[in-house]
């Protein structure tokens, strides 16, 4: 059975890209000490249950990269495929560090200015593959993004085909699971273990909906979802503090990996193919500039009002604060300057692919035919021949 196409933009996509966002958001502003400088159960009793669990939208983030980037790569090279992703990511990632870094250079409550050198080093976004700390902590999500593209940038090498995906998901879920066993470090650098399951099951998706379902893809799907819950303990530890995951349940952040699992299969499958509200799009859009901005700039506005704004209006309104200005980059940063990128770096990847293809050489030219110089007597001897003579001539060269 043939899947729908997948042509267009989803909208149901977007919704759930936003709902992620704000499960972070929601886990940041509600469940974590730091911007309200004490434990925050007096504060939010029955929220902060479920904002303990807000961390997991960075999981749902993975799952949507898998499918999104699995679609975004399918019929394009390798230079196109660089492009839209630099294009894409750094923008709003420029716009970020610089107002992280002039907001708690002005307000350092909850932060420090980092130094010079490590904003420098931060625009890069390979702060983390060399050892040098984020300016924003939530900017480790991107470094795993970025060995995601490594790895789909060998699929585009070799081209994005149908089995070829297929053998990636095989191939990266083997590494996955044997790279704690194995114990080396580089394979568990881009195997990535933890966050492998969402990936590779966004991709099995994306394939089912342009290819349709079939019993090896819900296999391969069934898999991660099995993977997935091997880190749950220890995604808890890292993201609330081992004290306190050990006195939570776990069951809750299964149930809502089993539920982000199924809403994107059912997206895949077309089931909200008839949801088309504009505004979703438009949320989609701010993501990712809510996602860069939201931790210390939110975190220092709600420790500066924390006593003089009711809580649940500081929260909301920061969070609302940080929606506007996620779309003021999205239209003052991030439209024309990656627009402006994707024009520069196309006409450099047109002049690479210019200089490297192989010169041919010129045709050979066909050599003029070379006139003998025939001496006047014998022209003249020729010239003196009787027309018999000619004709035996002719005949006996036949």
């Amino acid at each position: 059975m043939a899947g729908p196409r997948s042509g267009n933009r989803l909208a149901a996509l977007d919704g759930l890209r936003l709902l992620a966002a704000l499960m972070v958001v929601f886990y940041h502003y509600v469940a974590l000490a730091k911007p309200w400088g004490h434990d925050t159960g007096t504060i939010f009793p029955v929220t902060r249950v479920a904002a303990q669990y807000g961390w997991l939208g960075v999981e749902i983030f993975f799952l949507i990269s898998g499918f999104v980037i699995c679609m975004s790569v399918w019929g394009r090279t390798l230079g196109e495929f660089a492009v839209s992703r630099v294009s894409r990511l750094f923008p709003a990632y420029w716009a970020g560090i610089l107002l992280t870094t002039l907001v708690i250079k002005m307000w350092p409550e909850v932060d420090s200015f980092p130094g010079l050198d490590r904003v420098i080093n931060n625009l890069s976004m390979l702060q983390s593959g060399n050892n040098s700390p984020d300016v924003d902590p939530v900017y480790w999500t991107l470094f795993v993004e970025l060995k995601f593209y490594l790895i789909m940038v060998a699929v585009v090498w070799f081209g994005v085909t149908y089995r070829n995906c297929l053998i990636l998901c095989g191939v990266w879920t083997a590494a996955a699971a044997l790279a704690p066993a194995l114990n080396t470090p580089l394979l568990s650098a881009f195997a990535m273990p933890q966050y492998a399951p969402f990936f590779i099951a966004g991709i099995v998706f994306h394939l089912m909906r342009r290819h349709g379902q079939n019993a090896v893809l819900w296999a391969l799907v069934a898999v991660q979802l099995v993977l997935a819950q091997r880190y749950i303990d220890y995604r808890m530890a890292t993201s609330l503090g081992k004290a306190v995951a050990a006195a939570l349940p776990s069951w809750p952040a299964r149930l809502v990996i089993v539920a982000g699992f199924a809403l994107v299969g059912a997206i895949a499958l077309g089931a909200f193919d008839r949801i088309r509200w504009r505004w979703l799009t438009t949320a989609g859009t701010l993501t990712y500039p809510l996602y860069l901005i939201h931790l210390n700039i939110g975190m220092t506005l709600i420790h500066h009002f924390r006593n003089r704004v009711p809580a649940p209006a500081l929260v909301l309104s920061v969070t609302a604060l940080m929606l506007v200005t996620a779309w003021l980059i999205h239209r003052v940063v991030e439209r024309p300057l990656g627009k402006w990128l994707r024009t520069v770096m196309r006409k450099g990847v047109d002049d690479a692919r210019r200089h490297m293809a192989p010169r041919r050489k010129p045709a050979r030219q066909p050599e003029a035919p070379v006139r003998v110089p025939v001496p006047a007597a014998a022209s003249r001897t020729a010239g003196s021949a009787t027309s018999d003579e000619v004709e035996r001539t002719i005949t006996l060269s036949r």
